[in-house]
């Protein structure tokens, strides 16, 4: 426990110091990438808890679905639900009362013309859906691509500018350019502390947004396959 507590504030004080050694443009990165940390992390703490309420209403509704419950009643429980089938769902509702009316939403009471026209209301509402669900996931993919190259431009500056002092000074030792090295490598490891985390996040939440996208897509084509078969009332 005591070596633990040791090693942690030995590193502390090992990454204050070279904060501290590096110059203004190394600074400048370091808390550059700090702010970014911390919108990163905002964007998958928020994204995480929006997908997994969304995960769990759309996997409650389909499963109603497909128990075959009616409609008013499938109405009923998509109004109570916010995610994504349950909301394209409701699309589908609109269109249809759109096309046929209130009393008359059976799959057997429409043309070919307007099934398909039901179905490319589904289409659009699943894109829309999409494009809900990758909101701001476009900033991780941002994080993961440019906080290493921000911190190896940190780095690569800290350097030459390490060199620059040990040759004005005139001497080549150690301890004229550790300072400096010091704090040039720093940005590149809060660079990669950054990206980490954030590629970690994006992948896991695409693969959750994949997963939404499947259901909505399966969702469709069930519901187009029960209004052909006229069993939608």
């Amino acid at each position: 426990m005591f070596m633990g507590n040791y090693v942690f504030v030995a590193g502390i004080t090992d990454v204050s110091y070279a904060f501290f050694r590096s110059d203004i443009v190394g600074q400048a990165i370091v808390v550059f990438l700090f702010f970014g940390s911390v919108f990163a992390w905002t964007i998958m703490i928020e994204k995480a808890l929006a997908l997994k309420k969304a995960k769990r209403a759309s996997l409650k509704f389909a499963r109603a679905f497909r128990e075959g419950q009616r409609l008013d009643q499938l109405l009923v429980l998509a109004n109570g639900l916010d995610g994504p089938v349950p909301t394209v769902f409701k699309h589908a509702i609109a269109k249809l009362d759109e096309l046929s009316g209130r009393t008359r939403r059976r799959g057997d009471d429409l043309t070919m013309v307007e099934i398909e026209a039901v179905r490319s209301a589904l289409e659009r509402a699943v894109a829309d859906q999409i494009l809900q669900l990758e909101d701001k996931i476009g900033y991780l993919a941002i994080a993961v691509s440019a906080c290493p190259f921000f911190g190896l431009f940190g780095t690569v500056w800290g350097v030459m500018v390490a060199f620059c002092g040990m040759a004005s000074k005139g001497r080549a030792d150690i301890g004229a350019i550790a300072p400096g090295v010091s704090g040039a490598l720093l940005t590149t490891v809060v660079g990669l502390l950054v990206a980490i985390p954030s590629l970690i996040g994006y992948n896991l939440l695409t693969n959750t947004i994949r997963q939404l996208t499947v259901q909505m897509d399966n969702f469709v084509e069930e519901f187009m396959a029960r209004i052909k078969l006229g069993e939608l009332d």
